[in-house]
């Protein structure tokens, strides 16, 4: 399983997929292009990037890149790295939620068509209750997951309560790496815990199987609450130190700056039903941030509170990241 796997599910949703010297990416947004896969962390040359933005008149790219690199926002991915895990690793609490979320729900495989049938409503659900506004249409939803269909590497899952889908996660191996591409999770099933049932089974599973060394979970979001992420930390999940790099077309950095990214909050405050806008925010946000010095940027909580599986982290990713 490789990039070219996981290019192909882009295209077939009608993704524009470009390929450079450091990484692949794949139009985000329009005209906005995201690196992936989405573990990676690469150092690609001004040249290489100069020249990506104005042949494709690209308006900006985003990328993971090392935390030693010259620009880019403080940031982190949520990834699990140890050679196992057991119930045993987490805290009391979660452990009661996990041993409640399995005796409430069974977790298994499902097919992606089930994923892409019934998968609608908890996506539609949990996008509602984090306050964001829905990039997809149910349309777009179904050909997201139908396009997965016969291409190796895709394993879709799912939390069921009386056969009813009320939690579901779409996962990804690339080489050694496993990728939690999606989650969703119906709110009148929260207290029952089966998120936590969910993510626990799957992260066993798939740390138990001998091809795999990692997982990755999430990279810091552009727009969404710093709190969405505390679940995977609860899980087990730490965070490795990385930079997130925004670049901008050239004719387009002399105008990003506090004025464009005010604009840009009104524009947003006036149309909230837009999906796009508080995308653009956080890009212009971590463009505005990954020009300062470390040490006078706004780091992540999970970051600045130093903990010390966040430092332990930093020190594997800098001894072992992708190139």
């Amino acid at each position: 399983m490789n990039a070219q796997i996981f290019a192909e599910w882009l295209r077939r949703q009608g993704h524009r997929v470009v390929r450079t010297e450091s990484s692949y990416w794949f139009d985000a947004s329009p005209r906005v292009y995201q690196a992936f896969p989405y573990h990676w962390l690469i150092r690609p040359a001004e040249e290489e990037l100069d020249d990506f933005l104005r042949r494709d008149r690209a308006i900006g790219l985003r990328y993971s890149t090392p935390v030693e690199s010259p620009v880019g926002r403080i940031s982190y991915h949520a990834v699990y790295e140890q050679a196992e895990y057991t119930l045993e690793m987490l805290d009391r609490r979660t452990r009661q939620n996990v041993r409640a979320g399995l005796s409430r729900c069974r977790v298994e495989p499902i097919s992606l068509q089930r994923l892409a049938g019934e998968g609608w409503l908890l996506e539609a659900d949990t996008v509602g209750r984090q306050g964001r506004s829905a990039r997809m249409n149910e349309e777009a939803w179904r050909r997201r997951y139908l396009s997965a269909c016969e291409l190796p590497g895709f394993e879709a899952w799912g939390a069921l309560v009386e056969n009813r889908l009320v939690a579901s996660l779409l996962s990804f191996q690339m080489d050694d790496c496993c990728e939690l591409i999606s989650q969703q999770c119906h709110r009148e099933f929260m207290n029952a815990r089966v998120n936590h049932a969910l993510a626990f089974t799957v992260t066993q599973t798939m740390m138990s199987r001998p091809g795999i060394r990692s997982i990755f979970y999430t990279l810091q979001s552009l727009d969404a609450p710093s709190s969405v992420d505390d679940f995977k930390f609860r899980m087990g999940y730490v965070a490795r130190k990385v930079r997130q790099r925004v670049v901008f077309h050239p004719w387009l950095q002399p105008a990003i700056g506090p004025a464009c990214l005010a604009i840009a909050r009104k524009l947003a405050n006036s149309k909230p039903t837009i999906p796009v806008l508080p995308k653009a925010i956080g890009m212009i946000q971590f463009y505005i941030e990954g020009t300062r010095p470390l040490e006078n940027q706004a780091w992540p909580e999970c970051l600045a509170r130093g903990d010390e599986a966040a430092e332990c982290s930093e020190a594997a990713a800098l001894s072992g990241g992708k190139p």
